[in-house]
């Protein structure tokens, strides 16, 4: 099993920074990929971004250029750098490890974005 703690949400304005940090522990070296995904009021879960373990990444397209998903994986700790912001990346962002084909999510952290 995998656990993942969240840190690093507040409030920013618009065209800002905040850097998201995801610490794992656990069966860590299992872990085959690692992602961020995040959730607005009143929508489903979105896909942010997700790196593999051979540093592949993915992210989605409102948010390509702005962000960047990095893993650590000597501190077992995947990052999300986001610059740029707009009020419309507002919302819950939660990480998300998968081992096995099974997925764990931690808690999640609020970005909240002001105009």
């Amino acid at each position: 099993q995998v656990q993942l703690v969240e840190s690093g949400g507040g409030l920013a304005q618009a065209g800002g920074s905040l850097r998201l940090s995801c610490a794992a522990s656990g069966d860590t070296i299992r872990i085959s990929r690692m992602g961020w995904y995040r959730q607005a009021p009143g929508k489903e879960r979105e896909l942010v971004a997700v790196v593999t373990s051979d540093g592949s990444t993915t992210y989605r397209d409102s948010v390509k250029g702005r962000f960047t998903i990095s893993r650590d994986n000597a501190k077992n700790t995947v990052y999300l750098q986001m610059n740029s912001l707009k009020p419309e990346d507002t919302a819950v962002y939660y990480c998300k490890a998968v081992l096995w084909n099974i997925d764990y999510w931690g808690k999640g952290t609020l970005v909240t974005v002001s105009s």
